[in-house]
């Protein structure tokens, strides 16, 4: 029999008694007569609001996202952003996906915002993370939020939250963040509105801003007059990106894209996927299906609030591959700075971002152009962050991280799938130009710049006990590293709590690097109750080798690897 948690039985009993509705109140104590487990979850904790916000299962109680969590994180980080303007008339901008209750989770946050004083701008449906981010600064807002949990499962959604530079919460204002929100205890601290005063709804003509802003990034637009018949197969995962990705396709020039219908509706339910992650290989079966049945030259897809993309493509035996993140980011480092090279335009003063995990592939590429390649944190807030702090000094060319998400230009400051998309869609005319493919491109990149593999594992554990379990895991992985793996030595041991060591704020990552060059590291994830391994394997592509040999290879040293760390 479950025995109820003290601290979730005191969490419970403090709404039971604040001022929350009649209905939730009969929930509460029937949950906990009749699912103490349940009870348990649901109470034992206040819903971290962590460095990038809110994320979590819905539902009813304190470690669930709901009309009372997201109501009292505003009002926490509407507090924070007014004792950092005194005197200022305040502004912030809001945008959802399609996730359930998104959009009753967007209009609960635009009234209390309203409700503390704030000129409130909300998209009227809804828009992509990107578009939130970019309205940020083209508003002059102070902040900004986008309710979206990204590619969790359905039963998630989640609040991020944006600075005054249209990137998500750094230093110092992340925990400063979390002290206001900390401090709002009782649901009778929200200040709220029933009207929609000092609320604008930002329509079709904000998007058309954005949209030019895109389209500014093409590097070859003669490539795609060329080829603007590239058959493309494009998914939206049931999210955002299907109400503007094909429109920015097509303003690029394309004009034979296919969505595929089945996925183009908004649902937050996810109906065709188990999980909407780009990451996730049966997302994509759909867009794959269709990409064999039309002999398209490239699927595309983003996940619910299109700020990730993936990329899929036949290789030299018309066999269908999906890139993983390293390979598209590579891909897409390679293109701009050969474009950038080409158009005269490297004068010693660009530089790209990449991100600890991330491949050493791309650092390669950027030094065979002589161009900087600086590595943050994971997490995309970083890479924004870098941006700001080298602003008027440096020229940012494009960033982004393994875990599918890029960065061209610096207008927008997150990840960006709407500009991604057209992007790979370009160098694929590109590449078509030259009477290549793009898998033909990436071929060229490893024989030039050396074969790098790349794997991921995500142990999950969930639950208050699946929590305490990866931290004992991190524990025991610091206290009692390895000393060989493979037979290698580990000749170098990266510690990302030691900032003296790092230069870089300090995260919860470890990092070794074998003889061989091979990295292996490991981090809990921020948004989801996992702990994360990346393996990467490097070795030489010679003309007559295949991508599918020497993966096979490093992925027998990955697993060998896992049996020694007993994953």
């Amino acid at each position: 029999m479950t025995t109820i948690d003290s601290a979730a039985l005191a969490n419970a009993q403090k709404w039971l008694t604040t001022g929350i509705d009649n209905d939730t109140k009969e929930c509460i104590i029937k949950m906990k007569e009749d699912n103490p487990e349940e009870f348990n979850d649901a109470f034992y904790r206040n819903l971290e609001f962590g460095t990038g916000g809110l994320r979590g299962i819905m539902g009813i109680g304190t470690n669930r996202m709901n009309e009372y969590t997201v109501a009292m994180a505003t009002q926490g980080f509407a507090n924070y952003i007014i004792s950092q303007n005194p005197n200022k008339k305040l502004k912030v901008v809001i945008s959802f996906d399609s996730r359930n209750n998104s959009v009753k989770f967007a209009d609960i946050t635009a009234k209390v915002f309203a409700a503390n004083g704030f000129d409130v701008f909300i998209f009227e449906k809804l828009h992509p993370t990107p578009v939130l981010s970019f309205a940020v600064r083209e508003l002059q807002c102070d902040g900004g939020v986008m309710i979206t949990a990204s590619h969790n499962p359905k039963e998630y959604n989640g609040y991020k939250a944006y600075w005054s530079d249209g990137g998500q919460l750094v230093a110092p204002h992340d925990t400063s963040v979390i002290e206001q929100v900390n401090k709002i205890t009782d649901f009778s601290q929200v200040k709220s509105q029933q009207s929609n005063e000092n609320i604008t709804i930002l329509g079709k003509d904000f998007d058309d801003i954005y949209l030019q802003r895109v389209l500014s990034l093409s590097l070859s637009p003669k490539a795609i007059e060329q080829h603007n018949d590239l058959k493309i197969v494009y998914t939206p995962l049931h999210g955002t990106g299907g109400q503007i990705v094909p429109r920015a396709l097509q303003m690029f020039g394309f004009n034979n894209v296919h969505s595929v219908l089945e996925q183009s509706k908004p649902d937050g339910n996810f109906p065709t996927c188990v999980s909407p992650n780009p990451e996730e290989h049966s997302a994509l079966d759909l867009g794959l299906k269709l990409a064999q049945i039309i002999n398209a030259d490239i699927l595309l897809a983003t996940d619910p609030d299109a700020d990730r993309e993936a990329l899929a493509a036949k290789d030299h035996n018309s066999k269908w591959i999906l890139f993983n993140g390293n390979q598209t980011a590579s891909i897409i480092t390679y293109y701009l700075l050969s474009q950038w090279q080409k158009a005269g335009k490297l004068t010693g003063k660009e530089y790209i971002v990449s991100t600890v995990v991330s491949s050493e592939l791309i650092k390669r590429i950027a030094a065979n152009y002589d161009v900087k390649c600086y590595e943050v944190l994971t997490g995309f807030k970083f890479i924004a962050d870098k941006i700001l702090s080298l602003e008027g000094k440096e020229q940012y060319i494009g960033g982004g991280e393994e875990s599918y998400g890029y960065l061209i230009g610096d207008f927008v400051r997150d990840k960006d799938a709407v500009s991604g998309c057209c992007l790979i869609a370009e160098i694929a005319a590109w590449a078509a130009s030259q009477g290549k493919t793009i898998y033909d491109i990436l071929v060229e990149i490893y024989q030039n710049y050396g074969f790098f593999h790349e794997s991921l594992l995500s142990i999950v554990r969930k639950g208050k006990s699946g929590s305490e379990e990866i931290v004992s895991m991190m524990k025991n992985f610091r206290e009692n590293p390895p000393h060989t793996l493979l037979g290698q030595r580990i000749v170098k041991s990266v510690d990302y709590l030691d900032t003296a060591a790092t230069q870089l704020p300090k995260s919860n990552v470890l990092q070794w690097f074998l003889e061989d060059g091979t990295k292996i590291s490991m981090r809990p994830s921020g948004t989801e109750p996992k702990l994360k391994f990346y393996f990467g394997v490097a070795s030489t592509l010679s003309g007559n080798d295949t991508i599918e040999t020497h993966a096979a290879l490093a992925e027998e040293k990955i697993e060998k690897i896992k049996e020694e760390l007993h994953l």
